[in-house]
C-alpha cells in the first residue's frame, strides 16, 4: 500500500478516536452540539498549557483522565 495511504488512515483514526474523547467528556450534550463552544474549551485548554503552570495542569487532567478511563472500564463490565 502506497505510504500516503498508511499516513492518511492512521490520521483518519486518530481524527476518530478524538472525537470520541470528545463525545466520552459529554461536550457534545452539554454545548448543545456547538461546535464554536467546544473549539473555545479546546483553545482554553492549549491557552493553559502554554502557560507557566503546565506540568501541574498536565498531572491534573492526566489523573482526571485515567479516573474516567477505570470508571468507564467499570462500567462496561457485565
Amino acid at each position: 500500500m502506497r505510504e500516503w495511504r498508511v499516513k492518511r488512515r492512521e490520521r483518519t483514526r486518530q481524527l476518530i478516536e478524538l472525537g470520541g474523547l470528545i463525545a466520552k467528556a459529554e461536550l457534545i450534550e452539554l454545548t448543545d452540539d456547538d461546535r464554536t463552544v467546544i473549539l473555545g474549551l479546546l483553545i482554553e485548554a492549549a491557552t493553559k498549557l502554554k502557560g507557566e503552570h503546565r506540568d501541574q495542569q498536565l498531572l491534573l487532567w492526566r489523573r482526571r483522565g485515567t479516573r474516567a478511563f477505570v470508571q468507564n472500564q467499570l462500567a462496561e463490565r457485565p
